[in-house]
């Protein structure tokens, strides 16, 4: 398994190690529940070294990123960053990514672990020759730290003033104690905080700087609670909301898909669907009956199948059992019950609107990789 530069430190504070897409890494330290209130009441550091980084430039590179992704890249100003889906001419999702515009000539897209060799090649596929297209992931760690406190910790390791970099922006080159770092307000957890890149070398080092700062006030963070984290705030999951035979507007990220605007890959597909109206679409519920619906569990309605779950679980902030499920369109109700079939058997969930968390902040995460 590949391992980040930050095994050590998951050694050391007793993480529990899974083969995550063949990463090694932290499904929990202390304990996923625990963990996840940590992030939501105070703060959380996590590793995601694991994402991929790839690196656009040149003289044509606005024009191409606008071409590859659904989100309007053109309205973005320098030092800003935008969630995006890219597509493929069908309408499915190639990936969800960050695009990081440094200069109209200079983007950076943060991209998914698992996908950024599939990502690249597709990248590289389309690209016109006269652009620089580089996969950079081997260069960086990546640090997110979340939470209500995350601000008031980071503070104390940087002269920069953090309330000046706003809501989905970053700045290129800020000492976090003594170290260059790329720091953008981001996050994967519904919650305000940063995301770090820096060089791997320096990650063990201000991992413990992060850490010795927080004191009782921030912990280590696992994929579990991350997964829990990003799932009741209602943040997408590539493989899961969507993947190549799910259309953003399908899963309810139309948003995120400017149709108006300039062409881009899987831009026809798209407009013709939206069109048609999409046949499938994303809906929550909450269970009525005993069970925790898992994804890919069954969804049915007076005993024909209508669709399936694509995440569920136990929501540790709003202490119920919820989902999100991929259902035919016409069985779309706010209100309507349904069965998800948990061991064979059908249990009743009903179909509601602004179920999941939501942070009261204007600085809650936005989906993203």
């Amino acid at each position: 398994m590949k391992q980040t530069a930050l095994i050590s430190m998951h050694r050391k504070y007793q993480g529990k190690l899974i083969d995550f897409g063949g990463w090694e890494l932290p499904v929990q330290y202390a304990g996923i529940i625990k963990e996840h209130h940590m992030v939501r009441q105070k703060a959380g550091l996590f590793d995601v070294s694991h994402m991929g980084e790839i690196e656009i430039k040149g003289a044509r590179a606005e024009e191409f990123v606008q071409k590859l992704v659904t989100n309007d890249i053109k309205v973005m100003s320098d030092k800003e960053v935008i969630y995006t889906p890219m597509c493929y001419p069908n309408g499915g999702v190639v990936d969800d990514l960050l695009v990081y515009r440094y200069s109209p000539q200079h983007y950076f897209l943060v991209v998914n672990a698992a996908n950024t060799d599939k990502d690249f090649d597709w990248i590289k596929s389309n690209s016109p020759a006269d652009l620089e297209i580089s996969n950079v992931s081997s260069q960086y760690a990546q640090l997110a730290i979340q939470g209500p406190k995350a601000q008031e910790i980071l503070q104390k390791l940087t002269d920069f003033d953090l309330e000046q970099i706003e809501f989905f922006h970053f700045e290129p080159k800020i000492k976090i104690s003594g170290t260059d770092c790329i720091i953008s307000r981001t996050g994967y957890t519904g919650e305000n905080g940063f995301e770090l890149y820096l060089a791997p070398e320096q990650a063990v080092q201000l991992w413990e700087d992060i850490l010795q700062a927080g004191g009782e006030d921030i912990a280590p963070i696992g994929l579990g609670a991350r997964d829990t984290l990003r799932f009741e705030a209602k943040l997408p999951l590539y493989g899961q909301e969507i993947d190549q035979d799910i259309t953003p507007l399908e899963a309810k990220l139309g948003y995120f898909v400017k149709l108006g605007g300039d062409d881009f890959i899987g831009r026809d597909a798209l407009l013709r669907e939206k069109e048609n109206k999409p046949a499938r679409i994303q809906a929550e519920f909450y269970m009525l009956g005993k069970g925790i619906p898992r994804a890919h569990f069954d969804v049915q309605k007076d005993g024909q199948k209508i669709g399936w779950v694509t995440s569920g679980g136990y929501s540790p902030t709003l202490d119920k059992n919820i989902g999100l499920a991929l259902i035919e369109s016409q069985y779309y109700k706010d209100g309507a019950l349904i069965d998800i079939i948990i061991r064979d058997k059908p249990v009743q969930a009903q179909i509601g609107e602004g179920i999941f968390y939501r942070k009261k902040s204007k600085k809650r995460s936005a989906p993203q990789a």
